[in-house]
């Protein structure tokens, strides 16, 4: 929970489906503009690509995002990152990303929904927190080191995650590479992304974390709101 915070089993509904599709077309959009159609030559737009590959996202869907962001398409379209820093009830840190053609609808709409939390100035949070790269991937066998993966593929450190697969922590600028190395390994890697990662994460129980979830689960469920990263065990 120190790293992206995921709404449990979003894509289990028709509605919570269709907002993840949005955030990932948005994140497509803004790769392909940034750095041009071809995953192969894009690594934003490839991570964009696999992610919406994974959430089942329609071929036609996917095409025109890429199409649309690099501007083939008479449809132009300009988002903007906006990083909003605060904390959750409980002086749970937080950083929320935002992605936007509207930078005047997303402050109203972020500033009410922080109202049960405290918005904060820019450098009240993030100090706390690690920009690092984020790569999650299972091992080829059961016998399979982790460690010794992480030390030859040139990650910075490494932590379990859900369903036996591994966490590997890198630089940001050695995201793709290291993703690389893993995936030559053998490893199978199913994420990867640039995350802000809590360095002093709390633990919450009971209804003290249940608050903090459902503040989460209200943000999350914003259209502008990308990622929210979140320091909570």
């Amino acid at each position: 929970m120190g790293a992206q915070w995921k709404h449990k089993g979003r894509t289990e509904h028709a509605a919570a489906k269709g907002r993840l599709f949005t955030k990932l077309v948005k994140e497509i959009i803004v790769a392909a503009k940034a750095g041009g159609p071809d995953p192969g030559s894009n690594p934003r737009l490839r991570m964009a690509v696999d992610q919406a590959k994974r959430a089942s996202m329609p071929r036609d869907t996917l095409e025109r995002a890429i199409k649309k962001g690099a501007g083939l398409l008479d449809e132009p379209v300009n988002y903007e990152t906006i990083i909003y820093e605060g904390f959750a009830p409980h002086q749970v840190p937080v950083i929320v990303e935002c992605l936007t053609e509207n930078k005047n609808r997303t402050a109203t709409n972020i500033r009410v929904l922080f109202r049960k939390g405290q918005i904060a100035s820019s450098g009240a949070v993030s100090w706390d927190f690690n920009r690092l790269g984020v790569i999650e991937a299972t091992p080829p066998a059961d016998d399979a080191d982790a460690e010794t993966a992480a030390i030859e593929a040139g990650a910075q450190d490494l932590e379990a995650a859900e369903e036996g697969a591994t966490r590997f922590l890198t630089n940001p600028t050695e995201l793709d590479a290291v993703s690389k190395a893993l995936t030559g390994l053998g490893w199978t890697v199913s994420a990867q992304n640039l995350a802000w990662i809590a360095k002093n994460p709390v633990h919450l129980e009971g209804e003290a974390r249940t608050e903090v979830e459902a503040f989460l689960e209200a943000m999350d469920a914003d259209d502008d709101v990308q990622n929210i990263y979140v320091g909570l065990k």
